[in-house]
């Protein structure tokens, strides 16, 4: 579970809708097959056959992966997973070898960069001399 801003929830809503369902009205397992026949005609007409190898459980462990390398906080990954056993979500931790803890440092020195710093990922860190400092992972 994540959350979802109102911008999200307002084009959810503002979808032709044939059912109640966001996905439509086939079984998972339609869904599965649709988003299957869309990966093998990109793979190929991008020549990457590592595109099949994603699967749908890959998005869950991408987002449960990023989340543990941004936070280092096992007990919040658990969280969003929904885990009851923090045995299950340890796998998360080994998934990636993330080399160094790199960074990308701006400044702001206004409202207006703090928002685009703010939307392109970079987290604040602190202020000096009424300039801020914010980073992003590389």
């Amino acid at each position: 579970m994540f959350k979802v801003s109102a911008k999200v929830i307002a084009m959810i809503n503002n979808l032709p809708k044939k059912s109640q369902l966001i996905l439509g009205t086939e079984s998972l397992g339609g869904f599965r097959w649709k988003f299957d026949l869309k990966k093998r005609k990109l793979a190929e007409t991008l020549q990457n056959p590592r595109l099949l190898q994603i699967k749908l459980h890959t998005f869950r462990h991408w987002k449960a992966t990023m989340e543990y390398h941004k936070t280092k906080d096992i007990l919040h990954v658990q969280q969003l997973l929904g885990h009851k056993r923090i045995d299950s979500t340890l796998v998360y931790t080994q998934l990636v070898t993330f080399e160094s803890d790199e960074y990308h440092v701006k400044t702001s020195e206004s409202l207006d960069e703090d928002k685009e710093l703010i939307q392109a990922g970079f987290e604040p860190m602190t202020e000096r001399d009424g300039v801020k400092i914010y980073r992003k992972r590389k």
